[in-house]
């Protein structure tokens, strides 16, 4: 029998967290019976032991899927969601900042409203400065590329219907962006508000490099508008640099204005950087492809364990 509700919960480095996660997790009273899918994404400490020892400790069911080695969080929930089979999926990470019991209001608000998804936002969020700047930037970019609707925040706190989380499965690049990928198959989106809490242990798993790596995904992989950009880049580029050769030109048979070598190297300058960044563009978008074609995977499963009781024993 099909579960009401899987809870996806991608884990890196998550020893000390993962005991009250999963305490607060099975606590959850769930209509219909819920699942747990936890995906161990190459951690480095004892996450993947720690799982195992507490998960018979539960009569919910639990299910540990264990990737190979990191592939980054979009990739490790989408090893979870091919693994999940409940009515609706809720996608949770695990530094408690988002409270699991917050999860009910997110179930509770797709079945009122007959959202496809329906996306969490906060008043105010504990994360630290450039998190919070870099979350700001991606959805301001998202708005223009992935036609977003306004004022949607993407949050990895979402909860989506099984009919979604198919569609999403379909795609079996490497370069998986989560959100790119539901907007693309549904426009039927809410939100709702829940809290956010600080976190308690350990710093967050995203850097500086992990978040250029995910602009690019929404960048490249799910729009062509930077080619767009650089076609008209080039254009205004072009277009100035023949109204500056006038403007010399007419400069120097008027007023008998010497021609500098600064001016000519500056030229040189803009239109060589101009080119480097035009070609630099293509080349990322056909690096992305010759690696797609190559069959990269998503993700490579190590080992699924799974502690034996079905999601409806317990409602």
């Amino acid at each position: 029998m099909k579960p009401a509700l899987t809870i996806v919960v991608p884990l890196y480095n998550s020893e000390k967290t993962i005991e009250r996660l999963l305490r607060e997790l099975t606590a959850l009273p769930v209509d219909g019976g819920c699942e747990l899918v936890l995906v161990n994404d190459g951690s480095r400490d004892n996450t993947a032991a720690e799982c195992e020892r507490l998960m018979k400790q539960y009569s919910r069911s639990i299910k540990l899927v264990k990737l190979s080695r990191n592939y980054g969080e979009h990739n490790a929930v989408m090893a979870g969601l091919h693994h999940a089979t409940g009515e609706y999926v809720i996608t949770l990470d695990d530094d408690l900042q988002n409270p699991p019991r917050e999860a009910l209001k997110l179930l509770n608000q797709a079945r009122t409203t007959n959202c496809d998804v329906v996306y969490s936002y906060y008043e105010t969020k504990q994360h630290d400065g450039w998190r919070n700047l870099g979350s700001w930037l991606t959805n301001t970019v998202a708005d223009v590329l992935l036609d977003k609707p306004k004022g949607l925040y993407l949050s990895s706190f979402r909860c989506m219907s099984a009919f979604v989380v198919a569609e999403i499965c379909r795609y079996d690049g490497p370069f998986a962006y989560v959100d790119g990928l539901i907007l693309q198959v549904t426009q039927n989106i809410g939100r709702v508000l829940v809290a956010h809490a600080p976190r308690e242990t350990g710093r967050s798993g995203y850097t500086l490099s992990k978040l250029v790596k995910l602009w690019l995904n929404m960048f490249v992989n799910f729009s062509a508008m930077p080619l767009h950009l650089a076609t008209l880049l080039g254009f205004a580029v072009a277009a100035g640099g023949f109204v500056l050769t006038f403007a010399v030109a007419a400069e120097h048979f008027i007023y008998g204005t010497p021609l500098g070598w600064g001016s000519l190297m500056a030229a040189l300058m803009v239109f060589s950087g101009t080119q480097l960044l035009v070609l630099g563009m293509v080349g990322e978008y056909l690096g992305r492809l010759y690696i797609t074609v190559n069959k990269k995977p998503q993700f490579v499963v190590r080992e699924v364990v799974e502690n034996g009781v079905t999601p409806s024993d317990i409602h």
